[in-house]
């Protein structure tokens, strides 16, 4: 039986993310990595996100840099995406990728806006 923890990390995942998003990961789960997909649904959204001292978009914009830091491309992209369930906007996203340029190097903010602006065409082409 689900834990409390893994349920509230679900359901903030889900509005992060989508619900769309959510279940298809859930979908392709397999056994070999059930545990480490119940282990960061607990550990980053049931654990972390839901806790009290920062909003959810101010969370979400630190996601967002640390991710363009370390050059986590494939997590950048999604949570580029899920910026339109948090109300982080572009412009706060650009602010950001400035940010990490000058604390974390350009060419790892060059590589995050790149992956931006492909994410931000595909929105706008799916509407």
């Amino acid at each position: 039986m689900p834990d409390e923890k893994y349920e509230k990390g679900m359901q903030i995942r889900k509005s992060v993310l989508g619900k769309t998003h959510v279940e298809r990961a859930e979908a392709n789960k397999s056994e070999f990595d059930a545990d480490f997909q119940r282990f960061i649904t607990e550990a980053a959204w049931g654990s972390v996100w839901t806790r009290p001292g920062l909003d959810r978009k101010t969370r979400h914009l630190l996601t967002i840099a640390m991710l363009a830091t370390l050059g986590n491309h494939e997590e950048l992209a999604m949570h580029i995406r899920a910026t339109r369930n948090t109300g982080v906007t572009r412009e706060e996203v650009k602010e950001v990728l400035l940010q990490v340029a000058v604390y974390a190097g350009i060419p790892a903010a060059n590589a995050a806006v790149a992956v931006a602006k492909r994410v931000y065409v595909e929105m706008d082409e799916k509407g």
